[in-house]
């Protein structure tokens, strides 16, 4: 079965559902292919033990370490991609991390343009997920052409309090930009939203927004149970001529005019390697970069956590620098709560009624830092599996945040503070591993996320991102596909 679409989109995440919202309007007709399917509205969505301890919405998909053993990442393959189950922290890149950044152990690169070239399309993913925040609540944030589109989603009392004993400490607790509709979301369940899956009900995510906007155009189609196996070149060996997909055991072909890549930094990855494109550089696969993140629990006896979602504030005083005239450490934010559940299947063997007092004299936080690009922090492919070599970086850096909050912590009145480093199990924002630049030699994509190899294949997802900086990448992600889909749609008008 073959079909000539005008662009197909490979996923539908972050990074494709956005792009296909920013196109949809043009008129051309729209493909978008989806390895996996609708999360269901029947689904255990606020079911802790089923989503945390028995991960009911994960694939049964194994990678191998860099040892060569096997693990199960935490990657999800659903309609809207990892966005389904995020924190949905709404978050600009800090202006500064477009720039050359001098880390404890090494140099973040500058990216091929500022900031101020990213500032209007952020504005615009900004409207389309309706981001909830107060541009004028942290000091590190970059200039925005006005306000957020809606306010802020309130503290809940317990959270109030919490974040006026972090400010008696000198701290400067910040409004963290979200997307969710907070009373939609309570109508669902009392639950928080970080790490639990949205079946459209006031979770801002690629699908209820991106996907939803690009819907609404009758020119977009969405085929979801479409795997995606290669892509092949025409006899020139430059354009992108066909794509091959399986879809319940058949296989289909589609010969598109511009073929956009956004299943995810590893997925995307992957897929060009296994299709031999894209890589004159050499650089594809190369520099993966995950977040080094830590989860603290911080413990007052005194203290009662009586919060449902909980995940309102952060703290960038260190983002910039240590706060003593020393490099950048990293961002600091709330996770959702960990409830007893969540603790239980975290920590083997605690008896429930430990759990529960723990939980509820407890805030729970999220210590993020930069993993800085290395060539040899990696995917590759060893036979038909997947490899991840990652090389982790600029752990001084983060382990000296971890102590800054734990400090911080302590000062407010929280005497225990406990946490945890995520390993290469837990995805922490993956990126980098087709990054753009300015040169094809060191580069896969251009600026505008076009191949240098190819000039009519884009990779619009986290594997175009240069840095990982400090902050979540989905505004980036959402933002850089929006500019893309501008250069896309230049291309169709010429």
């Amino acid at each position: 079965m073959q079909s000539s679409p005008d662009i197909v989109i490979i996923g539908s995440g972050m990074g494709g559902a956005t792009l296909a919202a920013g196109l949809a309007p043009t008129g051309a007709r729209i493909v978008i292919l989806e390895r996996g399917a609708q999360i269901p509205d029947d689904a255990p969505a606020r079911d802790p033990n089923r989503i945390f301890r028995n991960s009911a919405f994960l694939s049964d998909e194994t990678w191998l370490d860099e040892t060569g053993r096997r693990f199960a990442p935490g990657n999800y393959y659903q309609v809207g991609g990892n966005t389904k189950l995020y924190g949905a922290v709404l978050i600009r890149y800090r202006a500064e991390d477009f720039a050359e950044m001098q880390h404890a152990e090494g140099v973040s690169p500058a990216w091929p343009y500022p900031y101020e070239t990213l500032a209007p399309w952020y504005e615009a993913a900004e409207k389309l997920y309706q981001v909830r925040g107060d541009v004028s609540s942290d000091p590190t944030e970059p200039a925005h052409a006005g306000p957020y589109p809606f306010a802020s989603v309130p503290d809940e009392p317990a959270i109030a309090a919490v974040r006026s004993r972090l400010k008696a400490t000198g701290a400067r607790p910040f409004d963290l930009p979200l997307g969710v509709d907070i009373e939609r979301w309570l109508r669902g369940g009392k639950t928080g939203w970080d790490g639990y899956p949205d079946t459209r009900s006031g979770k801002m995510d690629a699908e209820t927004c991106g996907l939803a906007s690009a819907l609404a155009h009758d020119n977009v189609e969405l085929v979801t149970g479409a795997r995606v196996t290669g892509l092949k070149t025409g006899p020139d060996g430059k354009r992108i001529a066909e794509i091959v997909y399986e879809k319940n055991g058949e296989t289909h072909r589609l010969t598109p005019a511009t073929v956009a890549l956004c299943a995810g930094a590893v997925q995307s990855a992957v897929l060009l390697l296994a299709s031999g494109l894209a890589n004159s550089s050499d650089q594809v696969g190369r520099c993966f970069m995950n977040h080094n993140a830590s989860a603290l629990i911080a413990f007052d006896p005194r203290f009662r956590n009586d919060s449902v979602y909980q995940k309102t504030f952060g703290i960038n005083d260190w983002y910039l620098s240590d706060g003593e005239g020393g490099p950048p450490l990293g961002n600091i934010q709330l996770l959702g709560r960990v409830v007893p559940d969540i603790l239980q299947a975290n920590v083997r063997f605690l008896p429930k009624p430990v759990a529960s007092y723990v939980s509820g004299h407890a805030v729970d936080l999220y210590a993020m830092s930069e993993d800085l690009p290395d060539p040899e922090s990696r995917i590759v492919l060893n036979g038909s599996d997947i490899q991840l070599i990652w090389r982790r970086s600029n752990m001084v850096a983060h382990n000296r945040l971890v102590g800054k909050i734990r400090a911080t912590a302590r000062a407010a009145g929280f005497p225990v503070v406990l946490s945890r480093l995520f390993d290469g199990r837990v995805p922490s924002h993956q990126c980098g591993t087709v990054r753009i630049g300015t040169d094809p030699a060191s580069a896969a994509l251009d600026p505008e996320c076009r191949s240098f190899d190819h000039p009519n294949l884009f990779v619009a997802d986290a594997a175009c991102l240069p840095t990982s900086a400090a902050v979540n990448p989905a505004l980036t992600v959402a933002a850089m596909a929006l500019r893309a889909a501008d250069t896309i749609r230049r291309d169709h008008s010429a």
